[in-house]
Order: structure tokens, then C-alpha cells, then sequence
């Protein structure tokens, strides 16, 4: 039993946050760094190989994950006996948070988290298999995590597992013991459901189900289909994986706005400002969107951002950590960017050297220029790089965006001030420079 006030080796028990069937969840104070932190540790003891293998198998299944919308453990290790992993401390849980109602923004800014999470895990071959409000984290700055990999399986040709999950969550093949992607799409359709509607579904998910009425109030008809589709009790039916249901979920999610009965010259006018933003950003798109690669939406007000931005150019939002998924095949733990696995350093943050995976030199179309260091042994950049990800020395090129011959004055980057508000780059107001 731990109690609290304990120590385990440089933590400080302060109280149990949870009890799940395999692990006890404490808040403690890492002594050392000053920090306060979530601990799991596994009930059983004494740990014996096959619990050993569990909990390294657990480790070893998260730490490949690495995604702005994924619990990262700080640190794992045995402890006085116990097997003891270290993660960020959240404030609260997403069931704790839907005690209250959620704003339709909200709910759709935490949906897109919860499946760029699930579409991460897809796309490495696992199924969490338990996609809950409860294994959903929520920390100060808005950014929602999925959590406990637990029971996840690692998906081969055919992925077959005990009934294990979430009763109320689970669909009926993972009961049978048959889960696959579409398993938690199922699981993810019901937490959508939930937060946009205030009630949850239940057995046996006859449309419509509790809530039917609200979520026609507030979300669009295009989303209330996706939510059908997702929750479908024949698989086959259900989007093939979250990567699937993430794509259609975009495609949507712009037009995601609450349904009035009553229509005042408030509504009209915000109605109208909505429209005008809508078409801007899509002008926007047309014309230059391409060459910035512009695939991601500002959390705060939608507007189309990049990958390498660190403010949103049309409210001026901080970006300096991603937020979102990046086509690179590494994300570096400082800012969340993309990195290739033979860059020894991150050229978006200035972050440390990183261990090269590999020896081989990958080429790419996206190199347009060369480091200004005489001694860098490589020498390569990509457009809107800050740092050289060979040598670590600051980028004297003053990128520019083509289509346009806008540049800051405070930085000297390329701005696109017939679009924009603030210096993507960074952060100022284009109209008070």
C-alpha cells in the first residue's frame, strides 16, 4: 500500500489520483527537479518476469508514440520494489471536465485532438483499445492527451486480444475478442458524441440515441453523419481507421457551429463575420496555401498555419510548440516539430543534439538552400528553417514566400500583409511595425 508523504527514491507520494485494474495512479513531487508528477504503479507484487514483461512491453509500446496528443513518460523504472513510470502531471480528466458543458469550439478543438492521437497510434499499428473520456488528459494550455496504452494491442495482418476495454466504450468484436482501427473509431465516435451532445449512447446504439435532440442544436449535419458512421455496430460500416475518420473530420469541422432557432442582429452579424473569414481563408489557400503548405487550422480561430510557424498569422496565437501530426518520421520533444533521422539537431527550436537513428544521408525536394557556415558538413536547408539541423548555427537567410513580396520589418521574413495580421515568424503585429 502507498501512502502518503512516502518516498519512492526521489519521489514524494502527495495523494492518489485514481485506481484503474492494473495500476494505481499517485500525484507526486519529484524532489530532485522541483516538479510535480503523475505515478503509475502496477498493483501486483512481487514483480515477477511475466509482470516485468508487461510493464516493459508498456513502455516500450508508448515511447515509439511520439505526438503532441500523447501522454510521454518522463521515466521508468523499479523502485523499492515497485514498478514505477513518471508522466507529466495533468490538471484534470476529460470525464471530469464533461461535468460541466463544453463550448462548441471546445469540444471541437478536443475532438480533433482526440483522433490525431488515435490516427498517430493507427498509423504506427496499434490499437489502444481503450479510448475513454477517463484515459483522456487535459493540461493548462488547452492540449487534450491520450493516455494508457495498457491493453493496446500491436496490429499485424489480424489483431486478436481478450475482450478487454471499457464497458460502455467497447464495441461488440473487441468484446469477442476481435479488435481492430475500427474498434476505436467506434470508442472515438462515442466520446465525440458525448462531449458535443451531453449524454453518451448506449447499448444497443439505436439511432438516434440520448442527446439526438441537443447535438442537432449545436453540430452540423455533415458532422452528426460522421458520428454516425463511426459508431456503426457492423465494422465494416465505420471509417477503416482514425486516419480515415481524422481526414473526413477536417472537412467538416470548419463549418462546426451552433444552431440558432432565434435569429437576432448579433447572430446575423457574427454569422456574416464567420462567412467573410471563411472565404478569406480559402482565397488565402488558392493562392498561397500550397507553397506554405498551410494543412493545419489555428486552434483559437481556424485560420490556415504551417508546420514551421511558431504565431498564428491571423490572431496572433503562440505556436511555438506543434500541436499537430508532421509527415517527418520524428517529432522533437522541445517544440514537436518534424525531424529527419539523420539531422543530430532540430532546426525549428534550436533543440539539442539528438541521437541519429541512422548513417545513411536521405535527400528530399524540400532542401532550397544551402547553410551560411563554411564548416557545416552538410549544409542543407529547408524553406523557414531557424537553426541548421547539421551544424546548430542561426540561418542568416531571410526566407521569402512566393506569390508575394511582402516581408516584416522587425524580422525580415517573407509576410503576406494582404492576408495576415502578425508575423508568423516572429510574432509581431504586421500593423504596428
Amino acid at each position: 500500500m502507498i501512502r502518503t508523504r512516502q518516498k519512492l527514491g526521489k519521489y514524494r507520494i502527495e495523494k492518489s489520483l485514481g485506481v484503474g485494474g492494473f495500476a494505481s495512479v499517485y500525484q507526486a513531487m519529484d524532489t530532485v527537479e522541483g516538479l510535480r508528477v503523475a505515478l503509475k504503479i502496477p498493483h501486483q507484487r512481487p514483480v515477477d518476469q511475466t509482470v516485468l514483461e508487461d510493464f516493459r512491453r508498456e513502455i516500450r509500446l508508448v515511447s515509439k508514440l511520439k505526438h503532441p496528443n500523447i501522454l510521454q513518460l518522463k521515466t521508468a523504472d523499479v523502485i523499492d520494489g515497485h514498478l514505477v513510470v513518471a508522466y507529466p502531471l495533468a490538471e484534470r480528466t476529460l470525464a471530469e471536465r464533461l461535468q460541466s458543458r463544453l463550448a462548441v469550439a471546445t469540444a471541437t478543438d478536443f475532438s480533433r485532438q482526440l483522433l490525431s492521437a488515435v490516427a498517430c497510434a493507427h498509423r504506427h499499428h496499434v490499437v489502444h483499445c481503450d479510448v475513454k473520456p477517463d484515459n483522456l488528459l487535459l493540461f493548462r494550455d488547452g492540449t487534450l492527451m491520450l493516455s494508457d496504452f495498457g491493453i493496446a494491442k500491436v496490429a499485424l495482418r489480424t489483431v486478436r486480444a481478450s475482450g478487454s476495454g471499457t464497458l460502455g466504450f467497447c464495441p461488440p468484436e473487441q468484446a469477442m475478442g476481435k479488435p481492430s482501427f475500427r474498434s476505436d473509431v467506434f470508442a472515438s465516435g462515442l466520446v465525440i458524441y458525448r462531449m458535443f451532445s451531453g449524454q453518451l449512447p448506449e447499448w444497443p446504439f439505436a439511432w438516434p440515441p440520448p442527446g439526438y435532440r441537443q447535438i442537432r442544436r449545436r453540430a452540423p449535419v455533415p458532422l452528426i453523419d460522421l458520428i454516425r458512421r463511426s459508431i456503426e455496430l457492423d465494422p465494416r460500416k465505420r471509417f477503416a481507421n482514425a486516419d480515415a475518420m481524422l481526414a473526413s473530420f477536417e472537412k467538416v469541422a470548419s463549418h462546426t457551429s451552433p444552431r440558432r432557432s432565434r435569429k437576432s442582429r448579433s447572430t446575423k452579424k457574427t454569422a456574416s463575420t464567420h462567412d467573410w473569414k471563411t472565404v478569406q481563408f480559402r482565397q488565402f489557400k488558392r493562392l498561397i496555401g500550397k507553397s506554405l503548405e498551410t494543412r493545419f487550422r489555428c486552434s483559437s480561430c481556424q485560420g490556415p498555419v504551417s508546420e514551421p510557424m511558431t504565431t498564428c498569422p491571423w490572431c496572433g496565437t503562440d505556436r511555438h510548440v506543434h500541436r499537430d501530426d508532421t509527415k517527418f518520421p520524428i517529432v522533437c520533444p522541445r517544440c514537436s516539430r518534424g525531424l529527419k533521422l539523420d539531422w543530430p539537431n532540430c532546426p525549428w527550436c534550436y533543440g539539442p543534439g539528438f541521437e541519429v537513428e541512422t548513417t545513411r544521408q536521405f535527400t528530399d525536394v524540400r532542401y532550397s538552400a544551402q547553410c551560411n557556415s563554411a564548416n557545416c558538413p552538410r549544409g542543407q536547408l529547408m524553406p523557414f528553417m531557424r537553426y541548421c539541423p547539421w551544424c546548430r548555427q542561426k540561418v542568416r537567410r531571410k526566407w521569402r514566400i512566393k506569390k508575394s513580396t511582402g516581408k516584416c520589418r522587425s524580422c525580415g521574413w517573407g509576410v503576406v500583409p494582404e492576408f495576415w495580421s502578425y508575423c508568423p515568424w516572429c510574432g509581431k503585429s504586421l500593423s504596428r511595425i
